[in-house]
């Protein structure tokens, strides 16, 4: 399960809204890179996804698509949306981090390999 805080959904709602693509969906991926050996990517995708290869997650009016193969590694985490006096970003709360860079955007687990 991925779970969508309420700051995130309404930040996912306000982008989508100024986008060129209001049909659009967040897809959340996990891609091999990064400091740490991979990295988060959120983007807004309006392509027809296979149900078969996705997973959904609906909360607070927006979904999120996240393909079966990133989804192994983000199990049980939590999509979160703040600002502070640096300005405004989407956080992952990922409990299957083991190592992760001072961005937050490259992480390792130990129990799974990129692929």
């Amino acid at each position: 399960m991925i779970e969508i805080s309420q700051s995130a959904a309404k930040e996912i709602k306000r982008i989508q809204s100024h986008s060129k693509k209001p049909d659009s969906q967040l897809e959340l991926k996990v891609k091999p890179g990064g400091c740490y050996g991979l990295f988060y990517c959120l983007e807004l995708d309006s392509s027809p996804k296979d149900n078969t290869a996705y997973h959904y997650f609906e909360s607070g009016g927006v979904s999120i698509a996240i393909s079966r193969e990133s989804y192994s590694y983000l199990q049980g985490t939590k999509l979160d949306y703040a600002e502070d006096l640096m300005g405004g970003n989407f956080r992952i709360l990922n409990p299957n981090v083991s190592q992760t860079c001072g961005c937050g955007i490259s992480f390792s687990q130990d129990s799974i390999q990129a692929q």
